[in-house]
């Protein structure tokens, strides 16, 4: 990857969370001259602090909330990149809080756009879910929405050359909130899983893969695209099983551990989505990932032309076995 981040200035937003984390850690070794941490969350920052104490004279950490529009605009001032991650991101919360969820997801990502507009930012990438294709809870219908403002933002920029994006992402291992954490919590503590189907199947991705996403994609983005990583299916009843396994080895647990299905929750869908039918058309294919270009603009000779077809066949243990233990996630 080209340094283009050497000696410049980053504004990560939601940057305390799992992905924040890691891919400050990725850019710090690009030499940038500052990254500004951005979120509500006063004791992740404080914690991150201690975490990147040898790079105190590279960050700076800013609290802060994606609904306060003038507070995006201050953080923003002199800013290079911007790496928009903040989200309310539980589907039961987004379900019990639906307007919660819009004003974070929908209303925040607006500001987002605005602030950005105002500062002459480079570039704005947003990341968003595989759940906001077809959406059926309101945490996908939020991201979708947030998606398409992104998309339009290239209508509203006028004269400003500001470039936006976004990423599609499917769950990312051992990121707070997904499931690999509560398993093993639910392991050591309940000496059993419980899942909502075994044969559901999911879309993942490791950490690393993730941010290696985000920083292609932003390298490639030209304004308006949607990047979706070629990513593997997991069968979730694989990963529990795999799970004990690691957990009860490293922990020393005898006791045989069951897996207890419940069934699916209000809004989850049994199989995800990375694309729809009219995105299958328009996107083209790279060696690592799809790319939807923005349907109001000409389209790019940049990227090569062809119709993805998508592996739904999930991978093996053997392979979630290997991730898990070279991203040490448990």
């Amino acid at each position: 990857m080209n340094s283009i981040y050497r000696d410049k200035k980053i504004l990560v937003i939601g940057g305390t969370g799992t992905i924040g984390c890691h891919l400050i850690k990725r850019l710090l070794q690009e030499e940038p001259q500052v990254i500004r941490v951005f979120s509500r969350d006063e004791h992740k920052q404080y914690e991150m602090a201690i975490e990147f104490a040898n790079h105190a004279d590279r960050l700076r950490f800013l609290i802060g909330d994606v609904r306060d529009q003038q507070r995006l605009g201050r953080a923003m001032e002199d800013i290079d990149y911007v790496f928009h991650l903040a989200a309310m991101k539980h589907v039961p919360s987004c379900e019990y809080n639906p307007f919660e969820a819009v004003q974070t997801n929908v209303i925040g990502t607006q500001n987002v756009i605005q602030a950005a507009i105002e500062n002459n930012v480079k570039k704005v990438l947003f990341t968003s879910t595989d759940k906001a294709i077809s959406p059926t809870n309101t945490y996908g219908a939020t991201k979708l929405t947030a998606e398409r403002l992104i998309s339009a933002a290239e209508y509203q920029k006028g004269s400003r050359k500001t470039i936006f994006s976004s990423v599609r992402f499917g769950n990312v291992m051992g990121s707070r909130g997904s499931v690999i954490p509560l398993f093993k919590k639910q392991i050591m503590e309940n000496g059993k899983i419980t899942v909502t189907d075994p044969d559901m199947l999911r879309y993942m991705m490791t950490p690393s893969q993730a941010i290696e996403l985000i920083l292609k994609a932003n390298e490639l983005a030209l304004g308006g695209e949607v990047f979706v990583l070629k990513m593997p299916v997991i069968r979730i009843g694989d990963l529990a099983e795999v799970l004990i396994e690691l957990v009860t080895e490293k922990q020393s647990i005898p006791q045989k551990i069951d897996v207890h299905s419940i069934g699916l929750r209000p809004g989850e869908k049994r199989y995800e989505e990375l694309m729809t039918a009219d995105e299958h058309g328009l996107a083209k294919e790279t060696v690592d990932m799809f790319i939807i270009p923005a349907f109001f603009k000409k389209k790019s000779q940049k990227f090569t032309e062809s119709i993805p077809v998508l592996d739904m066949q999930p991978i093996s243990r053997n392979v979630i076995k290997e991730w898990i233990e070279n991203e040490c996630l448990v």
